[in-house]
């Protein structure tokens, strides 16, 4: 048996029913170390051109990655990929929690999933076994009450489920894969891949009390793992594991970061009833226990670290299940300030409707807020919204339309396409008020104070994402912080703030590649990287030599992110989607934002064009389409994809 991965990946036809494994080779599992790399190669291998994202040929790949299950912080990583329904672009999502460990344990290191099931079916997998069962009596129920079934259904309470709610069956086109009822593969639409496949549920299980695959160096890794442990207090990552990701609201707020009212200013009156510190005082669960580790924290398999939030709410008009986890910085940004909403009950209950009915928060989220500005503007009456007054600041409003979207009610129905869309059916000016890049909604961290952003938002391969490179931060006020770990990316010379110099441009490519290694690792980028997480890159490459045996390099983990980059972009130029596509909502570049440290900054268009063409050359495409160049694909043993683009 291999070391670290199964050697085993499950091709699943829900047209045929035909379930076939195949056995790569160790060659195969090195070149792309799994998660979204792996992904891709299935992806453009097998899957025609210019499919439907709601058709039985789109491809929808799961994967976990060579070093997935290890007992060490940060591996228990999931990443989902297809062509993506809501950006008809590709589509990559990563998800933590026990799933990625249960479903390595379970045998397989991939389920690649096409075809459309003519009933609603679950795949289940377990110590190497696997079919497809009946799944009837589970559609139209939300993710608690199917896993609670599942459970009863299987025998097993240890069973792992990842799986769609009523907004994936319903084809909300930001639907998300929800498991453990509260973590998600959130953004670019991959729940509503598998609603449209009638495909309920993967549900995963090792064999009881045994680990399906072996490590070539256990003590190594304990030892890693022990020593994370210990240095977690003196941390970066202390504060995030305390107060979750939003933690970071009041920070954003001080340096005019927080969007807020739809991206039109970077500050938010009411921050502080929505932050981390906040959340953790009043309705994290167990808040009124002095004794901190007894407070609601959950982790993902193996983790010291303890990110995740458990709220409850008892009174009041917005009940909260602990069941459906809490908001993160991300949600309590869409639902709050980009709202204006300053309701942390109401914000966590939006969280709880997302997980229920599986939808991504940042896209509903948002989308409700560029509703928000549209209706502010005239642009959006009662009349279409069935006489709610959808006005920023009225959290009932936003609590109301975030259920009408999940259940694909009324203006709720529309909403579901995303912002984009829906721009394009209302028409009457509403895109002018868009945050959205490929397509997808904006996540809430801003371009025009973090420059690099700029051209990342633009130019990433599935659409708008804060997960796909360091943000400028590091590599300016604070870079004495990190400028002995970002040697490892040959980072040494730190760029003036909102900066987009070649150098500044370098260090998002440079970045990028790093986060796109970590997404075919699938490891946590809270956990792993070169600027304030947990363990950096000499780290990384350790544990990949500890579970794999591999003498492997960070320089040949680097290439594996540009490998995988490449991949994501080969998929888009088949699709017709280049340069013209890499873009910047025009909101960005002529309205300024107002109030805060931030007053008047908008992204210069000028300073972003020419920031393009370097960001195009530092990677060696076609500065003209913005396009991978066949000298550039065969460097990265890509021969085969430049002959599919026949460049």
């Amino acid at each position: 048996m291999p070391y670290g991965y199964n050697g085993k990946i499950l091709h699943v036809n829900l047209t045929s029913e035909e379930l076939i494994v195949e056995e790569p080779s160790e060659s195969f599992y090195r070149k792309y170390l799994g998660g979204s790399a792996l992904n891709m190669h299935y992806l453009l291998t097998e899957m025609p051109a210019h499919a439907d994202p709601l058709g039985p040929d789109n491809i929808l790949a799961l994967s976990v990655g060579v070093t997935t299950g290890a007992p060490v912080s940060g591996q228990s990583r999931m990443t989902s990929t297809a062509k993506s329904p809501l950006t008809g672009a590709i589509g990559d999502a990563q998800c933590g929690g026990f799933f990625p460990a249960e479903m390595k344990f379970a045998g397989f290191d991939a389920f690649i999933i096409k075809g459309k099931s003519p009933r609603p079916v679950y795949l289940w997998v377990h110590d190497g076994q696997f079919e497809l069962r009946d799944a009837s009596h589970l559609w139209g129920k939300i993710t608690g009450e199917v896993e609670d079934i599942l459970k009863e259904e299987l025998g097993d309470k240890n069973i792992e489920v990842a799986q769609i709610g009523p907004a994936g069956e319903a084809l909300v086109r930001y639907a998300c894969i929800i498991n453990m009822s509260n973590r998600a593969n959130g953004r670019t639409g991959m729940g509503a891949v598998m609603g449209s496949k009638n495909l309920k549920a993967v549900v995963v299980r090792g064999k009881e009390g045994k680990k399906n695959f072996t490590v070539a160096n256990k003590q190594a890794i304990i030892d890693m793992a022990r020593h994370g442990a210990k240095i977690i207090p003196e941390s970066d990552v202390a504060g995030l594991g305390k107060y979750g990701t939003a933690e970071t609201t009041g920070s954003q707020q001080v340096v005019g970061g927080l969007p807020s009212y739809n991206f039109n200013s970077g500050v938010f009156a009411e921050w502080e009833a929505i932050d981390g510190t906040t959340m953790y005082d009043t309705i994290l669960r167990g808040a009124d226990v002095d004794k901190q580790d007894l407070r609601g924290r959950d982790t993902c398999y193996s983790c010291t670290v303890r990110c995740k939030r458990v709220v409850e709410i008892t009174e009041g008009p917005y009940k909260v299940d602990p069941h459906y986890g809490g908001p993160e910085y991300e949600t309590t940004s869409t639902f709050g300030n980009y709202c204006g909403v300053g309701d942390l009950a109401a914000v966590a209950y939006a969280n709880q409707v997302c997980n229920q009915y599986g939808m991504d928060t940042i896209s509903c989220g948002a989308t409700i807020a560029w509703a928000m500005e549209c209706f502010e503007n005239g642009k959006i009456t009662t009349d279409d919204t069935g006489g709610i007054e959808l006005k920023f600041g009225n959290a009932e409003a936003m609590v109301t339309m975030t259920e009408m979207i999940a259940k694909g009610e009324g203006f709720g129905e529309l909403l579901g396409l995303g912002s984009a869309a829906a721009a394009e059916v209302i028409g009457r000016g509403t895109e002018e008020y868009l945050i959205t890049s490929h397509k997808q909604e904006a996540p809430a961290h801003m371009p025009q104070l973090k420059s690099s952003l700029s051209v990342i938002y633009a130019t990433n391969p599935f659409g708008a994402d804060h997960q796909s490179s360091e943000h400028d931060g590091s590599y300016e006020g604070s870079f004495k912080d990190y400028a002995e770990r970002l040697k490892a990316l040959d980072l040494t010379n730190p760029q003036p703030k909102r900066s987009l110099t070649p150098e500044k441009i370098r260090f998002a490519v440079q970045t990028q590649y790093m986060y796109s290694a970590m997404d075919s690792v699938n490891v946590c980028q809270f956990v792993y990287g070169a600027t304030w997480q947990l363990f950096d890159m000499d780290e990384l490459r350790n544990l990949i030599e500890y579970v794999t045996g591999w003498d492997i390099t960070i320089e040949e983990i680097m290439t594996v992110g540009q490998r995988r980059l490449n991949m994501l972009r080969a998929f888009n130029a088949r699709e017709g989607i280049d340069r013209e596509q890499d873009k910047l909502p025009e909101k960005m570049f002529k309205k300024a934002l107002k109030g805060g440290r931030s007053d008047g900054f908008k992204v210069d268009k000028a300073q972003f064009d020419a920031a393009l063409d370097e960001y195009y050359r530092q990677n060696e495409w076609d500065v003209e389409t913005g396009n991978p160049t066949r000298h550039k694909l065969e460097a990265l043993d890509l021969d085969w994809v430049a002959d599919m683009l026949n460049v």
